[in-house]
């Protein structure tokens, strides 16, 4: 694991957060990037990110993880973030089933503006209010299991699971991205013709490998 910005980064992949409003998303990205919870912690207005260097393997990753507004009104501006996304964690409230009932809006948004390939984690927050439970575990990992989706129950403000959410989303995008580049690899296999000379069908392509200039603060 590494914090500093300075390191040269072999990828950088950004993810969302997303979810309605009050769910704990701000805590959660707060928590991993910084390991802080604020008690006292205020709507998000608009978009607001942070990173945090991982390691996976022998690689360094850059995790750019964006929290967006989950106020209906700042829909229209946070839209437009989930492009180029390579990760989302769709968060709900256990203790708020409004919030749970709302994800199928949220997948819904996520599929039209974000990628094929996203990897996306639903994550049922507050988990430690179990007391004031109304959504059953279960129900969260049927749902999840029923649409593709990885998933897990947190706790922000006693730090439960909220470092394995981000690992685990951003080790599966590392392992579809380095898939992808092997196989873009393999394609790019010459061809041998009958009069001996050989053609490459296309140039060796990298996908997502970021130069050290993108890994930059």
């Amino acid at each position: 694991m590494a914090d500093t910005f300075d390191e040269e980064c072999d990828y950088l992949f950004k993810a969302v957060l997303i979810g309605d409003s009050g769910v704990g998303k701000s805590n959660l990205l707060s928590r991993f990037a910084k390991d802080e919870f604020r008690l006292d912690s205020k709507p998000t207005i608009g978009v607001e990110f942070a990173y945090r260097n991982i390691k996976v393997g022998d690689k360094l990753i850059k995790a750019q993880i964006w929290d967006t507004a989950g106020q209906e009104r700042f829909r229209a501006i946070t839209s437009s973030y989930y492009r180029g996304a390579s990760g989302a964690v769709l968060v709900y409230d256990i203790t708020m089933r409004s919030s749970y009932e709302n994800v199928r809006k949220w997948l819904l948004e996520l599929r039209e503006f974000g990628g094929e390939d996203m990897v996306i984690v639903l994550v049922g927050n507050k988990c430690d209010l179990d007391q004031s439970r109304e959504v059953e575990k279960e129900e969260g990992k049927g749902y999840a299991e029923t649409e593709g989706l990885c998933f897990m129950e947190t706790s922000a403000l006693k730090n439960l699971n909220v470092e394995q959410v981000f690992l685990q989303m951003i080790t599966r995008i590392y392992e579809m991205t380095r898939q992808k580049n092997l196989a873009a690899k393999m394609e790019d296999k010459p061809i041998n013709l009958l009069n001996g000379k050989e053609i490459h069908v296309t140039d060796e392509v990298t996908a997502t490998k970021q130069a050290s200039s993108c890994c930059s603060r």
